[in-house]
């Protein structure tokens, strides 16, 4: 179980200022455990403290970045069943999923352990014309400066590492606000930090709530700003923030495509299809929200769907065979059962779930669902997919562009052709073959485009925005 309360961290020391942010056990309702939170005085001091901790980090050597991020994955093994309890009770996510989420966390450090001693530099070729013979030029990486991360509620272990790993790699001081919904696992993570020898401010981990953390945003100490979250909240982030550089990864609508020549392949495309759409309870970005099918496959792939749609376990996210568990809170359930009762009325058809009892919302498939409506155009983050018919695979690219967002998209495919044409014509940061966009390995480049947000994430692309390239250059003689 939880501890009954957990400090914040503030320049890499445990801080018990206060038991204020009551954490619920999402199934429950129950308070679960009690955190600190921090104020705007203790997120000031960890900033100046980030700032004065820069000269130390910049000299503190790859081996030992390497080293603090190898202790954290032996840690994280060792406390594996405790994280993903603890995940399961604050995020409300399905055992399986959560002891998968640890895995990814353990992964990603070791990713940034591995990056940590290769981040090189390049000779740069001067001498393009006769002004710069006996000119050299060579470059070199260096830290950004302090960071500001801003991670979110529905992967707060994988998300954050996939800050915290690079920063460390990196050599860059930071200062972390986690979710305040869900923000165990993080702190967690900073008792483990805590037990390395990470100069002092090099990070502090600050539940805050988001109306009293504006130096996240604005302090023009942070040289950078991550941001996973809303895409509302991510665009006004960037325009409150200032000089700094800014990586946003935010939402999406998901779109997966199945040509016509899967028909001996449904049972897999179902199978992937259910678990894009409905794991974790359809909380993740790149979770599969429309399902676009050939007409020559559409009625086999439909009552596929519709069975495996209805067969998924709905309950507490501790029992082993739960696939579907609670969305973070009920008025989450009540503003997506909202979408989906509007889309009714303009004419879809519920064709399996549509069940709503507070936090916990039925595995839901419509069908019939017009393009207008918020269910098709907005972010549904929640367990609901929609199932539309296609006859020509231009049109179906074309209307998978047919939205604000484009992180990923999926594309079940025997055509070599097609596979190089979706990936060609499909406006998304990442086009997946043979699987649902919901796939991801932590060392890929991962974000999106349009109101997907900017920048990417994925280990080493991270490092690379926290740091900035250095060139000197030599003459030969003089």
């Amino acid at each position: 179980m939880l501890q009954k309360t957990y400090p914040y961290y503030l320049a890499n020391e445990p801080v018990a200022a206060n038991t204020d942010l009551d954490v619920t056990d999402k199934f429950s309702g129950e308070v679960a455990t009690r955190v600190a939170m921090a104020d705007a005085a203790a997120i000031d001091k960890a900033i100046g403290l980030a700032v004065e901790a820069m000269p130390a980090m910049r000299a503190y050597p790859p081996f030992k970045r390497q080293a603090v991020l190898e202790h954290c994955v032996t840690r994280f093994r060792e406390r594996y069943d405790e994280l993903s309890l603890a995940l399961c009770i604050e995020a409300g996510k399905p055992i399986n999923d959560s002891r998968g989420e640890v895995t990814r966390l353990i992964d990603t450090f070791k990713v940034a352990a591995e990056e940590s001693v290769r981040i090189d530099g390049e000779i740069v070729n001067l001498q393009i014309s006769p002004r710069a013979k006996g000119y050299h030029g060579y470059v070199k990486r260096v830290p950004i400066g302090p960071c500001s991360f801003i991670s979110p509620f529905n992967f707060p272990l994988n998300l954050t590492a996939h800050k915290v790993a690079p920063a460390i790699a990196a050599g860059v001081p930071f200062v972390l606000k986690p979710a305040s919904r869900t923000p165990v696992g993080a702190l967690i993570m900073g008792e483990i930090l805590a037990e390395t020898d990470l100069p002092k401010g090099a990070f502090s981990i600050l539940p805050a709530h988001r109306d009293g953390a504006d130096l996240f945003t604005t302090d023009e100490r942070f040289k950078l700003l991550s941001f996973t979250g809303s895409p509302a909240v991510g665009w006004e982030l960037k325009r409150k923030a200032g000089k700094k550089k800014v990586i946003l990864e935010l939402g999406g609508n998901a779109a997966a495509i199945v040509d016509g020549d899967q028909g001996g392949k449904l049972d897999y495309v179902v199978e992937r299809l259910a678990f894009g759409a409905f794991y974790q309870s359809g909380q993740s970005c790149i979770g599969v929200q429309r399902i676009l099918a050939h007409a020559s496959v559409y009625d086999a792939l439909r009552e596929k769907l519709i069975a495996k749609t209805k067969s998924l376990v709905m309950g507490d996210p501790k029992n082993e065979k739960t696939f579907v568990g609670p969305m973070i809170s009920e008025s989450e359930a009540k503003r997506l059962a909202g979408w989906m009762e509007g889309a009714v009325q303009a004419g879809a058809q519920i064709v399996a779930g549509g069940k709503v009892d507070g936090a916990m919302f039925e595995a839901t498939l419509l069908e019939g669902v017009r393009r207008d409506t918020d269910l098709y155009r907005k972010e549904a983050f929640g367990p609901v997919a929609i199932l539309e018919r296609f006859d020509d695979f231009e049109a179906a690219l074309a209307q998978v562009n047919d939205s604000d967002f484009g992180l990923q998209a999926g594309l079940f495919t025997d055509s070599l052709a097609h596979a190089h044409r979706a990936w060609d014509a499909l406006e998304v940061g990442g086009v997946v073959i043979n699987d649902v966009p919901s796939f991801r390995v932590d060392n890929m480049p991962y974000g999106g485009v349009k109101d997907s947000g900017l920048g990417r994430e994925g280990v080493r692309y991270a490092i690379e925005d926290m740091t900035e390239l250095r060139l000197m250059v030599m003459r030969e003689t003089w």
